[in-house]
Order: C-alpha cells, then sequence, then structure tokens
C-alpha cells in the first residue's frame, strides 16, 4: 500500500520545528508526516533569487520523491506555497489544508489583499519587523513574536517559539500564487481559521473564504499557531480531512465557503 503522506510546510520566519508536535500524532494515526525546510528562511546564499516559483519548485521535489499521493499542510505564508504546489501538481496533491493560511485568490498577495479589505496598516506582525540582511530580509523581535503568534500558547512554550524564529528573506514573504481552477482548483480544501489571530486577523481569513470558495472549515477560538495553543483540536481537524481525501470509500462532506462577516 502507497504511503499516506502529509507534507507540512511552515510560514515566514519559522522551520519546521513549528511542526514537532503534530508529526507523533500524525504517525499514530497511520499518515507519514514530512517536514519541509523551505528556502529563504533563516539562512541563504546572497547570490541567490529565491521568489514562489523556486519554494515551489523544492516542495514539489518533496512531493515527488515520496511514494504515494501527498496532503499538504500550509501554515500562514505556507498556505501561498501549497497552493502553488497543488496548481503544478495537482494529480498527486490530493488535499490542502490551510492552518490560519494565506489561501489567496490567484495573482494576489496577502498585502493587496489586506489593502482591498481596508484593514489598517500595518497588519499584525507587520509593524514590529526589523531589517535584517542589508534590507533584503526581516526579522520578528521575540517579544513581538511572542506577543503577536503564540499569545494563547502556555508562556514558556510562547517564550520557546518565539526564540526560534529566524529571518525572512522578503522575496520569499511577499508572495502571490498563480493558479488555476483547472488544477488547483480541482483539490479537496479544508481552511481551518483561528479566530483569535493577532498577524492572519480573521477578517482575512474569512475573506479569503469567500474569495477562495469550496473548502470546509473548521473554527479554533484560538492564535496563530494552535500547534502550540490548540493542539488536539488541530490534529483532530487535519486527521478527519486526511482520512477523507485518501479513503474516497466515503464521500467528501458538502464544500462551504465559510462565514461571513
Amino acid at each position: 500500500m502507497s504511503a499516506r503522506n502529509i507534507v507540512l510546510i511552515h510560514g515566514a520566519w519559522a522551520g519546521g520545528w513549528v511542526w514537532d508536535r503534530v508529526c507523533g500524532p500524525l504517525k499514530s494515526a497511520g499518515f507519514n508526516p514530512v517536514v519541509v525546510e523551505l528556502p529563504g528562511s533563516g539562512s541563504w546564499n546572497p547570490d541567490d533569487v529565491i521568489d514562489l516559483d523556486v519554494v515551489a519548485e523544492h516542495v514539489v521535489a518533496v512531493v515527488e520523491s515520496l511514494d504515494g499521493q501527498c496532503a499538504l499542510v500550509g501554515h500562514s505564508g505556507g498556505g501561498i506555497v501549497a497552493s502553488q504546489v497543488a496548481e503544478l501538481l495537482p494529480s498527486r496533491v490530493t488535499g490542502l489544508v490551510y492552518v490560519a493560511g494565506m489561501m489567496l485568490p490567484s495573482q494576489t498577495d496577502f498585502g493587496m489583499l489586506c489593502v482591498e479589505l481596508g484593514l489598517e496598516s500595518p497588519v499584525g506582525i507587520s509593524r514590529w519587523l526589523v531589517p535584517a540582511d542589508d534590507g533584503d530580509a526581516t526579522a520578528v523581535p521575540p517579544e513581538a513574536g511572542a506577543a503577536v503568534f503564540f499569545h494563547e500558547a502556555p508562556e514558556a512554550d510562547a517564550i520557546f517559539a518565539a526564540r526560534m524564529l529566524v529571518p525572512q528573506l522578503e522575496s520569499a514573504r511577499l508572495m502571490a500564487p498563480v493558479w488555476t481552477e483547472e488544477r488547483f482548483g480541482t483539490v479537496p480544501r479544508l481552511y481551518v481559521e483561528c479566530t483569535l489571530d493577532r498577524t492572519v486577523p480573521i477578517e482575512a481569513q474569512r475573506a479569503m473564504q469567500r474569495l477562495v470558495p469550496g473548502a470546509q472549515v473548521v473554527s479554533l477560538g484560538t492564535d496563530h499557531a494552535p500547534q502550540l495553543s490548540a493542539l488536539p483540536e488541530l490534529i483532530d481537524a487535519i486527521i478527519d480531512f486526511a482520512r477523507q481525501v485518501f479513503s474516497r470509500t466515503r464521500p467528501l462532506e458538502p464544500a462551504e465557503a465559510g462565514p461571513s462577516n
């Protein structure tokens, strides 16, 4: 039997460590969790051009190296990458999960979305970012990371996670997916919204659900990182959806656009 792979994609300033507590429960449920480390996070060659094409191809290579189908789970900005990989490999991607993720319309970046929604600028963590690498990258001060990303987690976890954040290359953060209904649009999706998120506001999360309709929705009353603050609920959501998309013996539940504001 082919492996039931779940490819876990981190967001900006983070790393594969954000999935450390997710992998064990997924393995116990019979899945093969695969954690990726994205180019442009933490360190890079100054001569390299790292954009969405490069980042997506990195994940494509991971997917193509695996036996069997893959579900992709994108946290935060990792959702952009997940969307692009689904566009490139719709026959290998059996489902997409966005965890407070950027499920953006085609050719739209998150900044454009926030402007269209009239959200107060700068949004979320943006007001706290500090330049790094001569301005080509940004970094998150630990105090801001704890307060904006991890405020619902136990204090020790929030402090640890905030100190794990690394510089992020801006060209690998400010990205706009390009997708079509014929490819990306055929892949089942789940959106895990986080109603207390201080960096991807719930208004933006629900706008993305409206603008890119068709995703099932699970709502968690927690912050931007349910991997730390609402782990059991997050695991349940991922596993339930993964079982649906990997085993078509029972049909997918009707898609919902999610609540509207």
